[in-house]
Formats: C-alpha cells, structure tokens, sequence
C-alpha cells in the first residue's frame, strides 16, 4: 500500500503552538498525502485566468501580492502554471501539506529543486539539486562543519566581522543594508568552506572568486536579470546570459579546486572543501572537479545571500514597526531578555518574508490536497509565504510583532523558511547564529530609520523572495 510507505508521523492535526498564546492559533485539519493510484478521480485545484508567461510575471514582480490575491480568490490550495513547464505546480498554504511532503518517504517525494531555476547555476552535482542516496550522503558530510563546535568556532569570526561592519557606519548614512549583509556573510562562509580567517589575500584564487561572486550577485540584482530567469525556465544546463557569467565564475573555483589538490592531503585542514576532497563514494572514488565545483557554488551562493537578505528583511520591518524595534532595542541595551528578544525577533522576521516562498516535491504517487486529487508527477509544493500570513495561524499577520514568539518555539510545520524533513537547509545553524550575532550587534551599537516610509516592496529573484532596493536604511544614530 502506498500509504504504508509513508513515513509512520501522520498529518498533524493539533495546534503546533500553545492555543493560550493570541498571537498564534492553529488550522483545521485537512486529508493531505499519497494515495492509492485509481483510487479517487483527479481533481486538480483552480488557477488564476492569466497566461503562464503572466503569472510567471506577476510573481516574480510581486510575489506576495500575486499569491495571496491568488488564495483570496481560490482558496488555500491553487495552481500555478509558468512557460517551458509541461506539468503544473500545485501550491497548498496549509501545514498539513507542509508536513506530508516532509515525512513521506523521500523517494515518493523527491525535491523538484532538481528542475528549478538554480540547475543551470549550481549544477546536476549539488546537494540543492541532488536526490535520493547521492543527497542524503552528500547532506551526512557536509553537516558537522555547520552544526555543533563548528558553529561556536565561527562565532568569534561573526562578531569580529559584524563589529568592523559597524565601525564603518556615521549617522547620516544611507545604504541598502542587504549589500552590507552580504559582504559580512560572505566572509563568515569563505572561512568555513576555505579556511580562511579574514579577508582573503589579494592575488589568491579565493579573492577572485570571492570578487566574481560579489560580480554575479551584482548582476542578478538588475531588474533584466528577471527576463533572463523567464528565458531558463524549464532550461536544465546554463545558456545564454547564465553560460557567459557562469563561465566566468567558474574559472576562480576550478582553480582554487587546482591548487588545493597541489596541497598534500595531510596539510588539509578541517574546512569544507578540505572535508570534501577527502571523501570517496562506496566505490572509493574521489569527488571529480566538476562535483566539487558544483558543491561550491552551491555552499557558496546559498550560504551567504539568503542570510544577508533575512536580516535586511528583518530590519525593512523593524523600521517601520517602532513598537516592536523600541521593544527590541531597550531588551538589547539593558534588559535581561535580551538574547530571547532577538530570538524572536528573528523568528518574526523570517516568517513575514521567507526568503525561500516556496518548497517543492514532484510526487511519483497520486496525492491528496484536501479536497483535490492530483496525479503523479505533480510537482506539489508548500506555499510558505502565503501560510506565514494565515490568519488562523497568526492573527494579525500583516504586523510585525516579534512577541508572538517571545518564550515560544516556531511550529515544525507552520514556521519553515528553512523547509523542512531530509531537506531541511543544513545552514540553518549557521544561518541563525549569524543573524542573532549580527542583529544584536547592529541594534546595540546604532539606531537605524527607513530612507523611505513605504514599505519596500517583495521581488523574486532566482528562487528567493528579495527587499527590491535592498533594504535600504539610514543610520540615525551610532553609538561606540
């Protein structure tokens, strides 16, 4: 029986928060999972009247605005159609799809990361787009140097980098914090993945590839970078516009992959790239230059950009809820709940602007949404942001209220910017300790304001939802 060979953990159909909490709730249960092939007729979910290339548009112009207007006129679970895809995505707001698609076996639900528009970048080799054995043994060797005393060895480097940030800052100034964000992150991920402490010398392979990845970021910040991703749609290797920049990006790793094979083995330490080239599959084979190449870009671009811009989103929000950074500031600068302020501060944060909206699994079983049937080859996703905003789950959505949170863990299957199962991010450590470092010490040393009272509008770019300027602040006050 297909629903045998699910995972034993069954849809969650009680609250995953405490009820006495009013600004978390719970949704009502739904019948959602594989199930037996012929057994009930197909009934696909309704889809917004556009064209393909225009939902493919209006989402990637304003993807918020474009999904939850979708599940106002729809209902939670809708689908979404772009060009060059024969099959249709099939998005479901609510936790309990979150949850089938994390505790299925991962064979019934493989990640359609494999299809998505980060193939032609990171490549067939990844562990963003590998599935079955081949990412579950890439995800056990890559998980110790992001987990554990890993992390307590790059908090030291996070501080000292976040600190020399801010020295640079003078009331008065204004700048698109995520492109300050950025170049701290990077830092903290180029010591981890190549061992270097500080700024990588120049001349050094690592500083051209750190320049070339500054570079591509750069580019795909332009708003012509959106007419590219239309024209790859479906596309599984890089051409075009992506072929030229990668091609480019790609000469830095390939030679700092050259000269570290020059380094003898016992010489290696214990970054990532050290901890890579060690490792042989069952076979005894060593990974070739073009998996280790595909590693990194992928170590690389996901470990550092999606951090930068969560903090970005963090404070877009903060300066526009001055109950909620007044809270957080005077908690920082004299209040013992300091450290659970900023928790939760970024546990909010990361729910009104996932950057990561959705998550995907293209189902090799027919499966059930509720009261929609689809079949096999589905690919069937978790619509993070519109859940992040259901009313049932936090009342008053569209605020900002990091209390919600204060004293309270995220719900497994209605707080996942991180997605979930065996593909959770394995940066997510990382990623947090990052983010608890970097806004504590931002909030301690500095009062920032909005350069425009507006909201900064939500953009998709690649496959993460961006602050389309960046984020941009104006530093108010700095104190030392």
């Amino acid at each position: 029986m297909i629903a045998a060979m699910a995972a034993t953990e069954t849809p969650a159909t009680a609250p995953s928060a405490p009820a006495a909490n009013p600004l978390l709730g719970e949704a009502p249960p739904i019948e959602v999972g594989p199930i037996e092939p012929g057994s009930a007729q197909y009934r696909m979910p309704p889809s917004m009247e556009l064209s393909p290339f225009r939902q493919a548009l209006q989402f990637g112009a304003r993807p918020l605005a474009f999904l939850t207007k979708a599940n106002r006129q729809l209902g939670e679970t809708i689908t979404f159609r772009v060009p060059g895809r024969d099959t249709a995505f099939v998005l479901s707001s609510h936790p309990d799809n979150a949850k089938a698609l994390f505790t299925t076996k991962a064979e019934l639900v493989p990640s359609a990361t494999a299809e998505s528009p980060l193939r032609p970048i990171v490549g067939p080799n990844s562990i963003l787009t590998a599935n079955g054995a081949r990412h579950m043994r890439q995800r056990k060797l890559l998980l110790p140097p992001f987990h554990g005393e890993a992390i307590a060895e790059y908090t030291r480097q996070i501080r000292e980098v976040a600190e020399r940030e801010v020295d640079t800052w003078r009331a008065g100034d204004e700048f698109p914090l995520a492109k300050r964000m950025q170049a701290v992150t990077l830092q903290v991920i180029m010591s981890g993945i190549f061992g270097i402490d500080g700024e990588p010398a120049p001349g050094t392979a690592e500083r051209s590839l750190r320049d070339e990845t500054r570079f591509f970021l750069s580019l795909s910040e332009r708003p012509i970078w959106r007419v590219v991703e239309l024209y790859h749609q479906g596309k599984m290797e890089p051409h075009g516009p992506v072929k030229a920049v990668m091609d480019r990006m790609d000469k830095s790793f390939y030679r700092v992959i050259a000269e570290r094979r020059e380094v003898p083995a016992a010489e290696h330490g214990n970054d990532v790239l050290s901890i890579l080239m060690a490792a042989t599959d069952d076979e005894g084979r060593h990974l070739s230059d073009e998996e280790l190449r595909d590693e990194l870009v992928s170590l690389v671009l996901a470990g550092h950009e999606t951090t930068a811009n969560s903090l970005a989103w963090t404070f877009e929000r903060l300066v526009r809820f001055p109950e909620a950074y007044g809270s957080l500031r005077d908690a920082v600068r004299g209040d013992d709940r300091g450290d659970e302020w900023v928790e939760a501060t970024i546990h909010e944060g990361m729910r009104v602007r996932p950057v990561i909206p959705l998550v995907g699994r293209r189902v090799q079983t027919d499966w059930r949404v509720g009261e929609y049937v689809v079949p096999v080859d589905t690919i069937v996703s978790s619509n993070i942001i519109t859940m992040h905003h259901r009313p049932d789950l936090y009342p008053r959505p569209y605020d900002f209220l990091p209390q919600r949170f204060l004293g309270v863990k995220p719900g497994t299957y209605t707080w996942i910017p991180f997605g979930g199962g065996t593909r959770r991010c394995l940066g997510a450590a990382l990623a947090m300790a990052e983010q608890r470092i970097v806004l504590e010490t931002i909030v301690r040393r500095s009062d920032l304001t909005y350069a425009d009272p507006e909201p900064e509008r939500e953009i998709h770019r690649n496959v993460t939802l961006v602050p389309k300027l960046g984020g941009r602040v104006v530093v108010k006050r700095k104190l030392d």
